[in-house]
């Protein structure tokens, strides 16, 4: 049968349009997280408080999960207040946006410590398990990603290395997947080494909570430091780190590999790569004060462009020169290519900031934005577990096989996912529609985290 056209009209069904708040909220329902923060006491003793802090951080943990990092975001709810309250097991009612805003302020970072114990539980408890590199190891990858907030007079926002004002915070994500395991809000100018020992310690302990085999730590050379290798030695960590040259000559170091590397590559005309191993010890202070040292493992790809790809001659050779500590045995190509593979955490960091929509974070306080970043990390990781099972049963629609669902695929087709909701029997149906390609996704992962 065909139509001539469409007829618009206002109707009194009740149809959500972000039926899959109700996943997120059966996630941290099952997980407890509401009982965990309930009775969290605020220093703020002006009035007694209707809205539990568990109750405030899931109100914005669902609007995270939404892509809507806003506290006036919250006022959406309002329009059907009954079903997000069901849906997010807000049984305090919705705070209002000025309310979610005084309450995060009030809570800030006192609960830094706990909410990072919930993330491992919860990536746990979820039977999440983390893909190995073919090493068998599993990845851990941490990284500085700037945040733009210019224009802005909020704390903590400065000139950041990318050239413009705003946050320049750490994050740490497990596994090929990219789960975010640690996050540490950072002002602009604070260089990426400076409070990067205690968040490694920090980051290892969470890791050894989450999985039990061999842990391989990627990082850059921002981070090539002795406490570093020392701290991820002591605790049984592999690790490839970037080196920073600082003032090493470079032309003395050209000179010596010429003489020793073996492995010499010529994959243009004009064009020699040097590829091979040496070692150099590295001295380091365990965290009670003593001191060590161990002879480590440098791998280098050196680079020497006499003419360029169009033929171009130069009148001096160009080097470029790569060096990598290591404590893995693997080949010296092998070695290049793990920390090459460390750059598809800016993949992580690009969803975070875009496809969530956090980077210009919402409050002008340090302490509230740190809040922020720290729910946005079991935000982010509930879109991720969500977008993995519908890999892992197969019954999304993709155009080709992939190994994870982008979080702006699963915000737009798994959280914004329309549904008929009719209450009977003193109950909430929620009605998805077959002709929607995805609704076997949805009803395969609301089988596989909500327990009726």
């Amino acid at each position: 049968m065909s139509f001539d056209r469409i007829i618009y009209r206002l109707t009194d069904k009740r149809i959500p349009a972000v039926t899959g708040i109700g996943l997120v909220g059966d996630i941290l329902d099952h997980a407890e997280f509401q009982k965990q923060f309930r009775n969290v006491k605020s220093e703020d003793k002006r009035s007694r408080k209707q809205i539990d802090c568990g109750t405030i951080m899931t109100t914005f943990i669902g609007l995270l999960c939404m892509g809507k990092p806003d506290f006036e975001a919250v006022a959406e709810f309002q329009n059907d207040a009954t079903y997000y309250q069901t849906a997010l097991h807000l049984q305090k009612g919705l705070p209002s946006a000025a309310t979610l805003r005084q309450r995060m302020n009030e809570i800030g970072r006192t609960q830094r410590e706990q909410l990072l114990k919930f993330n491992a539980r919860l990536l746990k408890s979820n039977g999440m398990e983390f893909t190995a590199l073919k090493n068998g190891m599993i990845p851990l990858d941490m990284d500085v990603t700037p945040m733009d907030n210019s224009n802005t007079k909020k704390e903590g926002v400065s000139f950041t290395y990318k050239k413009f004002m705003g946050y320049a915070p750490m994050m740490a994500y497990i596994g090929k997947e990219g789960y975010l395991v640690n996050t540490e809000l950072r002002e602009g100018k604070q260089h990426c080494q400076n409070g990067t020992p205690n968040f490694l310690r920090q980051t290892m302990k969470l890791c050894r909570k989450m999985t039990d085999r061999p842990v391989l730590v990627r990082l850059d050379s921002g981070n090539d430091a002795a406490e570093n290798v020392g701290i991820l030695l002591e605790n049984g960590a592999y690790y490839v780190i970037k080196r920073n040259l600082r003032r090493e000559d470079v032309s003395e170091w050209a000179v010596n590999i010429r003489t020793w590397c073996k492995d010499i590559r010529e994959p243009r005309e004009g064009k020699t790569v040097y590829v091979g191993s040496t070692f150099k010890d590295i001295f380091y202070t365990t965290e009670d004060g003593k001191q060590k040292s161990i002879c480590n493992r440098i791998v280098y790809e050196m680079i020497e462009r006499n003419s360029s790809p169009d033929g171009q001659i130069f009148l001096e050779p160009q080097i470029e020169l790569n060096m990598f500590w290591t404590n893995l045995g693997e080949s010296d190509q092998e070695i290049i290519d793990l920390y090459h593979a460390h750059g598809e955490c800016e993949q992580f960091h690009s969803e975070i900031k875009t496809d969530m929509g956090v980077e210009r974070l919402p409050s002008g306080k340090f302490d509230t934005n740190e809040l922020v970043l720290e729910l946005t990390m079991i935000a982010y990781n509930i879109l991720r577990m969500l977008g993995q099972e519908t890999v892992n049963q197969g019954k999304a629609p993709s155009k080709r096989i992939v190994s994870r669902k982008r979080i702006r695929t699963v915000i737009q087709n798994i959280i914004h996912f329309a549904g008929q909701l009719t209450k009977h029997a003193r109950q909430l149906f929620l009605s998805v529609s077959r002709s929607n390609a995805w609704a076997e996704a949805f009803l395969g992962l609301v089988h596989r985290f909500i327990a009726y």
